[in-house]
């Protein structure tokens, strides 16, 4: 019982820093630049973009990736490396936010606390 203890005290300081990322946020993390269209052939690509949705393109012969935030009107654009180190971060968000959740749940057990 004491390591379990000491396991969710870990947990609790370690959620202290938690913070939620959002999908722009990971993207910039991972190297994805942001652009405004600037010409009249981007904002007309951009226009046809399905917004909040990464999409893969492949223009010559190697692989793009674009995600559009229709309410700030950029788009994010990366290539393989930005796109498998978003993937990571996305699974590490994952994974402390489903580890928060837990500590949350073992929290209102012993304590009888509800967060919502």
């Amino acid at each position: 019982m004491l390591i379990g203890g000491f396991g969710l005290l870990a947990l609790g300081v370690s959620c202290q820093s938690y913070q939620v990322r959002t999908t722009e946020s990971l993207l910039s993390e991972a190297g994805f630049q942001a652009r405004t269209p600037s010409t009249q052939a981007q904002s007309a690509m951009y226009s046809r973009m399905t917004p909040y949705q990464i999409e893969r393109n492949t223009i010559n012969g190697k692989a793009l990736y674009s995600y559009a935030d229709k309410q700030k009107g950029v788009a994010y654009i990366g290539g393989d490396k930005a796109y498998q180190r978003y993937r990571q971060l996305a699974v590490q968000q994952y994974q402390m936010e489903a580890a928060y959740s837990n500590y949350l749940e073992k929290m209102d057990q012993v304590w009888g606390v509800n967060y919502d």
